[in-house]
């Protein structure tokens, strides 16, 4: 079972493009998301794709990537550490509306989609009635929860071929079909800590290189 998302640390290096995101605590496991992969719990000395759990703590993490220390925090917004990025990156801008959010229009599989940005979700949230719209089958999916700003839901775990927001496109993206009502689809965390991420005031910047 997935821990609710309250924050994320994006870091960079100068020869790989890398994301450590930690969504949660179990016990004395931190759950992280490695380049956009599938959570994973992982223990103090434990290790996965070159990323080395040094301690846990009750709300954050420290992690050894490349030889280099960093704390992962929750309840902070995402932030990057590193290289800059290049010139062939692809960026969208985002405005927030009246309530606040971001919700940016994209694709699905090739079908059109409305999002809300949600940095609470661990993965993409999409309700069944946008799931058979655009003609997903996840009745075989394994059964998961999703974490979302809001709280959690029960659903089914399903992999989209592609994702796209503006120019920024994604291939493979974990993704959850939850039977509760959403006049949006969530953008979470799964297609999120893959990109680089800036907020100012009412501003939203995703980049990819």
């Amino acid at each position: 079972m997935l821990t609710p998302l309250c924050g994320a640390l994006l870091l960079t290096s100068i020869c790989h493009a890398q994301s450590v995101v930690l969504t949660g605590v179990m016990g004395k496991k931190a759950l992280l998301i490695i380049d956009g992969s599938t959570p994973q719990a992982l223990a103090a000395h434990e290790n996965a794709k070159g990323v080395q759990v040094l301690q846990v703590d009750k709300h954050s993490a420290i992690v050894q990537i490349q030889g280099q220390r960093h704390t992962l925090h929750m309840g902070a917004s995402p932030a990057s550490v590193g290289a800059g990025l290049g010139s062939h990156s692809r960026k969208i801008v985002m405005r927030a509306d009246s309530s606040g959010h971001f919700r940016p229009s994209g694709h699905i599989n090739n079908h059109p989609i409305q999002y809300m940005v949600d940095t609470g979700a661990s993965l993409v949230g999409i309700s069944q009635t946008d799931a058979q719209r655009i003609g997903l089958k996840y009745e075989q999916g394994q059964p998961v929860t999703l974490n979302t700003a809001n709280g959690r839901v029960q659903g089914w775990l399903v992999r989209l071929q592609s994702v796209r927001v503006g120019d920024i496109l994604l291939h493979g993206v974990d993704a959850v079909v939850t039977p509760q009502p959403m006049p949006f689809v969530l953008l979470g965390n799964s297609f999120l800590s893959q990109l680089h991420m800036t907020r100012k005031g009412h501003e939203m910047v995703l980049e990819q290189r």
